[in-house]
Order: C-alpha cells, then sequence, then structure tokens
C-alpha cells in the first residue's frame, strides 16, 4: 500500500508512517552530523574515535570491569584489550585488579586520562549548548526526557 493509498483509506495511518519516516530520516542526519563533528574534534589529537568514546565512559561511569565496558563499546574483550593496551601505554587509563572479584579486571582513568575526559566533555556541553540554545527551558527538559528514553530502548 502507498502512502497516498493510505491517506485515502486510513488517514491517521498515512500521517504515523510519514512522520515515522520523516523522524527516521532527522535522526539519521543528527547521527550523520554529530559523528562528522566529533571525528573533526578527534582529528590530529593523538587519539582515535574508539579510545575517546572509552576515555568518555569511564569518565561517567567510573572504573569499570573490562567484559562491562567491551559491553557498553560494543566490542569484543579481545578487541577492547588491544585498545587498552595502547591506553595504557599512552597513559590514559590503568588496569587494576577488581577488590572482591579476583578473576575481574578493573579498567581506570588516570589523571591524564581525567583531563582528556574533561576536556572533551567541555566541548560536548559547548556543542549542547550551541545545538539547543534557541530552545526554552521546558523544550530543553522534554528533550531531556524524550532522548533518555530513546536511549532506554538500547
Amino acid at each position: 500500500m502507498t502512502v497516498e493509498q493510505l491517506h485515502v483509506s486510513e488517514p491517521h495511518l498515512a500521517s504515523a508512517h510519514s512522520t515515522d519516516q520523516a523522524l527516521n530520516h532527522v535522526i539519521i542526519e543528527f547521527y550523520e552530523k554529530l559523528s562528522s563533528w566529533e571525528h573533526a574534534i578527534v582529528r590530529d589529537k593523538g587519539f582515535s574515535l574508539s579510545q575517546v568514546h572509552t576515555i568518555e565512559l569511564l569518565g561517567v561511569h567510573g572504573a569499570m570491569r573490562m567484559k562491562e565496558l567491551a559491553d557498553k563499546i560494543g566490542v569484543t574483550t579481545g578487541t577492547l584489550t588491544v585498545q587498552i593496551d595502547k591506553m595504557v601505554e599512552a597513559q590514559w587509563v590503568v588496569r587494576r585488579p577488581h577488590e572482591s572479584d579476583r578473576r575481574s579486571i578493573l579498567v581506570e582513568l588516570t589523571d591524564k586520562g581525567r583531563a582528556l575526559f574533561l576536556e572533551h566533555d567541555a566541548l560536548h556541553l559547548q556543542l549542547t549548548t550551541d545545538l539547543t540554545a534557541k530552545m526554552n527551558s521546558e523544550e530543553r527538559i522534554v528533550l531531556l526526557n524524550l532522548l533518555s528514553r530513546m536511549n532506554n530502548e538500547f
């Protein structure tokens, strides 16, 4: 059934379909723009986008087990191990034994890693401020709630 046919037979479905399509395209466009901004920020900084995402997660959540961190990033622990090795070498993170689970290793930011997190987080905050500058406080709260609900779906 085409969108035009939906308009005739069930207008509320056609409207929902076209809204879903528009929302789909807007989300994709936003993702592409945000991704492009992220790449521009990390270019020529001496670290990769996946490394800065790891630093962001550790900066927000604190020390994490390798498995938990790999799950949040969406990579295998083997892939994460290679990345963490490089980050340990760069002195952004350290590995330490878990206090209560001898089998687990925690990864946490060093002072150098924390400084990098704070610097990058400030750039994100400035972008957020710029993007929401024309919104009133109620609109920003609605946006926060909607994005939080969307994030919970993952």
